[in-house]
């Protein structure tokens, strides 16, 4: 299991007894307008109901009491100095009516509290074909750069939330009609949103912020979108890599303008449809944004050989996020950590990609991997590799290639070896091709070199 920085906040709300198995909601709610501000007496009340039979002491029965209070605020409830929220006293609002209560409160979790985020994460574990548990979403959601701290059970806290709205039922199973419902967004909008670029999410953004119905000269929403959200667009190619994605996924409208309406060939006019809703569109995004790999999801639920077809892809950008995918997969077969990517296809032309991992297992290691979608791996692609291991503080380097690993490069491999402590590990074409058959043998393939490195570093004592 992953631990999260030392000192990081979580990104789901803490929620430690503030759990719908342990407090009523409506309860608390109406406690906390009681006791307006008044944290004392609130928590005074909270343990007399909940905790004062607790078999513990004094001490451990208030922060038990505490803990709700601070899922509370976790959750949005209540601001620091104890007043019910706006999200509080609508929900109190609501108090004749439970069933809509929840429902509002799981619509808030789902679009502020990275509740998307989690369903999205247990639907991708569940695709993939296996069960979720607790330690298995620490590590998915990792990956996607979503923290809770090690021994949290913040995401079967939101769980529970979300199941007394139907969002979840039996466990871990998504209604996804209900999702739907409350949150106001399909999966299958949800999975196109995470597949947009950042430049397309940008511009989405920029357009949803604005808050208007009326139509805009497209170079205008550009121009503002790279002002607020520093994002740097191809003017030449903003239609097709901008525009005409935004239209096929329904969120826009394009009508061609004049030449009075801007420089050089008549700009388009964008006018927002009624799927781009603010109060949807742009929570989601931000969910989105801070995922560190939203765009390789659909790739990673593929298998290998789905995988492999990709990396022959037209377009580039797909090739670089299938040879990113490729290394993934590789890595999680060896059950190592994700920390970063360094490069990928849309700056090479999907020839190569650096992604670093590392493990925990035993002792410490850092990984580096360069994957190349090329003819073959040269020595100057592991010298590249070599000169970043000090930067990185790295242990092994690992070169993948669709291609060959050439002659040269594995006389310089050697021969770092024997001069250092590092292991450089190369894969070719048919060891990517004998895995894609059989996972399992890439075991067999690390052994292989394994061995070679300790013939090269054999001690003469």
């Amino acid at each position: 299991m992953i631990d999260t920085e030392k000192g990081k906040k979580s990104d789901l709300p803490f929620g430690s007894e503030f759990s719908p198995t342990q407090i009523r909601l409506l309860w608390l709610i109406d406690l906390a307008q009681k006791y307006d501000g008044d944290w004392k007496q609130l928590e005074h009340s909270i343990l007399n109901e909940y905790f004062s039979a607790n078999k513990t002491t004094d001490s451990n029965k208030k922060k038990l009491a505490n803990n709700v209070k601070l899922g509370m605020q976790a959750y949005g409830l209540l601001d620091k100095e104890g007043h019910l929220t706006d999200l509080g006293n609508e929900l109190l609002s609501l108090r004749n009516n439970e069933s809509e209560m929840y429902k509002r409160f799981a619509r808030h979790i789902l679009l502020n509290l990275n509740g998307l985020n989690l369903v999205q994460c247990v639907l991708d574990i569940q695709t993939s074909g296996e069960s979720v548990d607790l330690q298995k979403l620490r590590n998915w959601l990792h990956e996607r750069g979503i923290h809770f701290p090690r021994g949290g059970k913040h995401p079967s806290m939101m769980r529970l939330w979300l199941e007394k709205a139907g969002v979840f039922t039996s466990g871990w199973f998504v209604d996804e009609t209900r999702l739907k419902e409350i949150s106001g967004i399909s999966t299958d909008d949800l999975e196109i949103l995470s597949q947009f670029t950042l430049e397309q999410k940008a511009y989405l953004k920029t357009l949803a912020n604005i808050g208007e119905s009326m139509s805009h000269i497209s170079s205008d929403i550009e121009k503002l979108a790279s002002s607020v959200y520093g994002v740097q667009f191809n003017e030449k190619n903003l239609p097709k890599q901008v525009l005409y994605p935004l239209e096929q996924a329904g969120y826009i409208q394009l009508t061609r303008g004049t030449k009075e309406m801007g420089r050089g060939a008549k700009p388009f006019i964008v006018t927002p449809t009624n799927k781009l809703a603010v109060d949807i569109i742009i929570p989601v995004l931000n969910q989105l944004d801070n995922q560190i790999q939203s765009d390789l999801r659909v790739l990673l639920r593929k298998s290998l050989k789905e995988i492999i077809i990709n990396l022959n892809d037209k377009n580039t950008y797909k090739r670089g996020l299938a040879l990113e995918a490729l290394a993934f997969k590789l890595m999680k077969l060896l059950d190592m950590t994700y920390v970063a990517t360094r490069l990928r296809g849309s700056s090479t032309g999907g020839a190569e990609v650096d992604v670093v991992f590392e493990s925990t297992r035993l002792v410490f290691s850092r990984w580096q991997i360069q994957c190349k979608n090329s003819a073959s791996a040269s020595l100057d692609d592991v010298a590249k590799e070599v000169g970043l291991t000090h930067f990185l503080k790295s242990n092994v380097i690992i070169i993948v290639t669709t291609g060959r690993i050439g002659t040269e490069a594995r006389k310089y491999s050697n021969k770092i070896m024997m001069d250092s402590n590092l292991c450089i590990v190369l894969l070719d074409g048919k060891d990517i091709d004998e895995i894609v058959k059989n996972p399992t043998l890439i075991v067999d393939v690390f052994n292989r070199e394994a061995k070679q490195a300790m013939k090269l570093k054999t001690l003469e004592l």
